[in-house]
């Protein structure tokens, strides 16, 4: 039988004002309101009210309770409710399989296109079935997001999660006065940075996603340090080895992590911009990225899956897979042909 989700009204949230004021415990929360734990986490988290630069923030009823209805969809005349069933896959993955991490990720179309141009002799094959699959799979993801709005990178008021932080950024590093070619896509080597953070039990370890705009070859970098010298330490020696054109700019969000950047400019003559304040969307590419790679690497991995092996074959995988964007060529192609050429201009 599905399970129907709940939205808090306002009285639960006025409830859970009080209480969370007083310093009650989530479980007892939970109990004096008949929820589960989960949601009680959730709720201040995801109804946090941020008031731009003066610093007023916190839980507030009203403000919590004014944002829920446009996150809700109709089910029925009258009725607000998400319905969960425990059978949803849930953009269940698997690793195994003898076919090659780029092709385990393609598309129907991306297979189909990638057939014909690896052996023009070869027929077209039926996608129906497949594209059937893979819709509903789409399905069900688009709809396990629904019901987890709001449990993306955690804030101050969920356990285990990333304190919103920022960092003093001087006027001509600001986004704004980034190239204005960086945007276009047509230039090769502008990137774009973001930590990917986990779970507590991993200690201070998480990794940094590195994507070049233009082609979208990424890099997954192991770090044991949230320090911002040791993350930009990592950015440099990723690109130390690379040609002055296959390392323009990067770009970043205001994160603590990235304040060392003058470190890349100084060693690399790498130019680091960076987003407006609660602005990720800004670095989009990056963000679509790691709404791949958090398929496969959860914030409740397994240790091991942070190994640098691991996350080359991870990076393998997401390289080696035709892009629709990319005119099915595979991202690793389009880099490979651009740093062939002598001014990163193929």
């Amino acid at each position: 039988m599905a399970r129907t989700y709940r939205q808090l009204d306002l009285d639960q949230r006025r409830t859970l004002f009080r209480l969370v004021e007083a310093r009650r415990p989530v479980g007892e929360i939970a109990v004096r309101l008949g929820r589960h734990p989960s949601t009680i986490y959730r709720e201040p988290g995801r109804n946090r009210f941020r008031d731009g630069d003066r610093g007023f923030r916190g839980y507030f009823l009203l403000a919590a309770q004014d944002p829920w209805p446009r996150r809700t969809w109709p089910t029925g005349a009258g009725v607000v409710a998400a319905s969960w069933s425990p059978t949803t896959p849930c953009a269940r993955t698997s690793s195994s399989g003898s076919r090659p991490a780029g092709r385990r990720s393609r598309s129907p179309a991306a297979s189909s296109v990638r057939r014909r141009t690896d052996d023009p002799s070869a027929t077209r094959p039926s996608t129906g079935t497949s594209m059937g699959r893979r819709a509903a799979r789409a399905a069900s993801t688009v709809t396990c997001r629904k019901l987890a709005d709001g449990a993306g990178p955690a804030t101050a008021a969920s356990p285990g999660g990333r304190k919103p932080r920022t960092a003093s950024i001087p006027r001509e590093r600001w986004i704004e006065n980034r190239p204005a070619e960086v945007g276009t896509r047509e230039t090769f080597g502008h990137r774009e940075a973001d930590l990917l953070i986990f779970a507590k039990g991993h200690g201070k370890a998480n990794v940094t996603s590195l994507l070049e705009r233009r082609s979208r070859f990424t890099l997954l970098l192991p770090n044991d340090d949230r320090r911002s010298s040791a993350v930009l330490a990592g950015i440099a020696g990723a690109l130390r080895g690379l040609p002055g054109p296959a390392r323009r700019t990067v770009t970043f969000d205001r994160g603590t992590e990235f304040a060392a950047y003058a470190a890349l400019d100084r060693h690399l003559a790498l130019a680091s911009y960076f987003c407006d304040p609660h602005s990720p969307w800004q670095k989009g590419s990056v963000e679509n990225a790691n709404g791949r790679i958090r398929r496969f690497l959860p914030r409740e991995a397994e240790p091991e899956a942070l190994g640098r092996a691991h996350l080359r074959r991870l990076a393998d995988r997401l390289n080696d897979t035709p892009r629709r964007c990319l005119g099915y060529r595979t991202p690793r192609e389009v880099f490979e042909e651009y740093l062939a050429a002598p001014d990163g201009s193929p």
